[in-house]
């Protein structure tokens, strides 16, 4: 199957999920400060140390409440996966902005 059959629409959603995803795969991606997660690209949620999970912490809590949303945006462009032990309080954070 070729790259551009993997997209093909659905038809499903009143919005193309995969339209949306390469969209959004093709602007480019914003960091946070945060160069040194990329060594956790292909790391699975719950694989990572406490002393790992504390460098995610220190960057979700000096990113502004409104640009959470656009980091957890940037992590899953790179291949980074959120450690299970942050998700719900970064997407409480996310959602309450926005």
């Amino acid at each position: 199957m070729s790259v551009a059959e993997d997209f093909i629409c659905c038809g499903q959603h009143a919005v193309c999920e995969k339209e949306l995803l390469m969209k959004a795969a093709a602007e480019p991606i914003d960091y946070f400060d945060d160069e040194e997660l990329d060594r956790f690209q292909g790391r699975t949620a719950d694989a990572y140390t406490e002393a790992e999970e504390e460098e995610f912490r220190e960057v979700l809590y000096t990113t502004l409440p409104r640009e959470v949303g656009d980091w957890l945006r940037s992590l899953q462009l790179r291949g980074i996966e959120l450690p299970e032990s942050l998700r719900d309080e970064a997407l409480m954070l996310a959602d309450s902005h926005s």
